[in-house]
């Protein structure tokens, strides 16, 4: 198996620090004075990388440092890549002849373990696909390649992005077990992003790239306190990424604040040129973060979630006065007509879309194949103990069918409507909802507490969606959800800078052992 499994047991470096306590970066691992990796943004390195104050090589082993000494305590990694020095070298080579490739060019890169890597396994979380890896990347594996990033390795996922027991436990999978909260280590992720999200968190990698199919990027963004972007559907090629399905999945940045993100966007969406003798001056300007001043942000309070977030919800709408915007509270229409009818619909695309993949790999060669796989492979079972979903999509209807086309264009219609109608009643730049819940204690026999519907509208339509950090209830992180209209996903990220630099509620984790009683 190409590259290093870090999913045992504790380094030597990590047990001579103090678990559960927090506190500062691993000794050495700045890459270079003034470099803080907990607060560092890509332009800000770029303009260190271009006077030569800092290598891509000193970056990536600062990082590859952090992850041995962080990791073992919240399992994010599943694997690095042992060629990430030799790509890191070859950026220095073209950032000293000043041909870098853009933004991204020598940036440290996670890639959430369903994205096809030729030269690393892809599984999903799943035994079954740990055999080979695949033929080839996928196409935004080679968009970032060939902007000059290193890919940095893999991160762990809820085994196959939650879709496969009927209640799962996010953040666990058999090929990486479970990962940890970062902030309060006997908590949830959230997934199914799992290990993307906690690993910025600790600051194991700049960027990572997460996938969504309904609040996979979002809810793990929010609940380890850093930035999540769903983009738009089909402006992030899904080529090459295990699927849910193709009606709904995007793969999608995720960063510790929102200039990363969005640079790492316009990569994957192919807005940024690579290339040899692309210019670096986006990159090198410091990201200036737009006004609030006469923006309007509808409010969709959830509160559901509980009294401590929605007295959350309150303060950050009055510190979005406070900056110019209006807030109007809204409640989107046709919510329980949308959860009524998504998972129907997704369990026929799952098994259109998964047959497919799987034809494409070693191991099964279908889902019927990968059901009997999971049945005759006992460590398969040691956390999500079922696999209820696979064997309701083998039975549900065909894509084909009238039954499941008018289920999917009601979806459409009423999702789209949703948001629409909404913003346009109200004049809204964006609608806003929490995120995540505080973060529920991990319990495999109980599975998650995952009451979570701020995602949906925006992941049935296919409009953007962004997670940036809102602050704390107690100690764990609570993202703010924002969602716009179709292909607005550069209006989203502006004012997602604006609302992120407004709120400033990013703080390091402190990997506490556990706080109070939670579910």
């Amino acid at each position: 198996m190409a590259g290093s499994v870090l999913t045992g047991a504790p380094s030597p470096r990590a047990q001579a620090g103090q678990p559960g306590t927090g506190g500062p970066a691993p000794a050495g691992s700045s890459p270079a004075p003034g470099v803080d990796l907990d607060t560092v943004t890509i332009p800000e390195l770029q303009l260190r990388m271009a006077d030569g104050s800092l290598t891509s090589s000193a970056l990536t082993a600062a990082y590859l440092r952090r992850i041995e000494a962080v990791n073992p305590r919240i399992h994010a990694v599943l694997r690095t890549d042992p060629t990430a020095l030799r790509q890191a070298a070859a950026s220095d080579a073209r950032h000293r002849r000043g041909t870098a490739r853009g933004p991204l060019d020598g940036i440290p890169v996670l890639l959430k373990d369903n994205v096809n890597t030729r030269d690393m396994p892809t599984t999903a979380g799943s035994l079954a696909l740990a055999v080979r890896p695949p033929d080839t990347d996928a196409a935004l594996v080679t968009r970032l390649r060939d902007a000059g990033a290193v890919i940095l390795g893999k991160t762990n996922l809820s085994e196959w992005a939650n879709f496969r027991a009927a209640k799962p436990t996010s953040g666990w999978s058999a090929v990486g077990g479970q990962t940890n909260n970062p902030y309060v280590l006997d908590r949830n992720p959230c997934g199914s992003s799992s290990g993307s999200a906690a690993a910025l968190a600790a600051s194991l990698s700049q960027v990572a790239i997460g996938t969504e199919t309904d609040g996979s990027i979002v809810c793990p963004a929010g609940m380890n306190g850093v930035v999540g972007h769903k983009p738009g559907l089909g402006l992030v090629s899904q080529d090459g990424v295990v699927p849910i399905s193709a009606e709904q999945d995007t793969a999608g940045p995720m960063a510790r604040n929102v200039i990363d993100a969005a640079l790492t966007f316009s990569v994957l969406s192919g807005g940024e040129t690579s290339g040899t003798g692309s210019s670096l001056s986006a990159a090198h300007r410091p990201a200036r973060p737009g006004t609030l001043r006469g923006r309007r942000i509808g409010l969709w309070r959830l509160p559901a979630l509980g009294s401590q977030v929605d007295a959350l919800m309150s303060r950050t709408a009055e510190r979005l006065r406070e900056a110019g915007a209006e807030v109007v509270e809204v409640t989107p229409p046709h919510q329980d007509r949308l959860a009524e009818l998504e998972f129907p619909a997704l369990l026929s695309e799952f098994h259109r879309d998964i047959d497919r993949y799987l034809a494409s790999r070693g191991g099964p060669r279908d889902l019927a194949g990968l059901i009997e796989f999971n049945r005759t492979h006992p460590a398969e079972r040691t956390c999500f103990a079922g696999q209820e979903l696979f064997e309701r999509a083998l039975a549900a209807p065909p894509t084909t069918s009238p039954e499941y086309r008018a289920m999917r264009a009601e979806l459409t219609n009423l999702s789209r409507r949703s948001i629409d109608a909404t913003m346009a009643a109200h004049r809204l730049d964006a609608i806003a909802s929490p995120a995540n819940p505080p973060a529920w204690t991990t319990d495999c026999s109980r599975g998650d507490n995952d009451v979570i519907p701020s995602s949906t509208p925006a992941a049935v339509a296919g409009y953007p969606s962004l997670s940036v950090p809102a602050g704390f209830v107690g100690e764990l992180p609570v993202g703010l959800l924002l969602m716009a209209g179709d292909r607005q996903d550069g209006r989203l990220l502006s004012l997602g800078a604006a609302v992120e630099h407004q709120l400033d509620a990013w703080r390091a984790p402190r990997y506490l052992p556990t706080v109070g009683q939670g579910r």
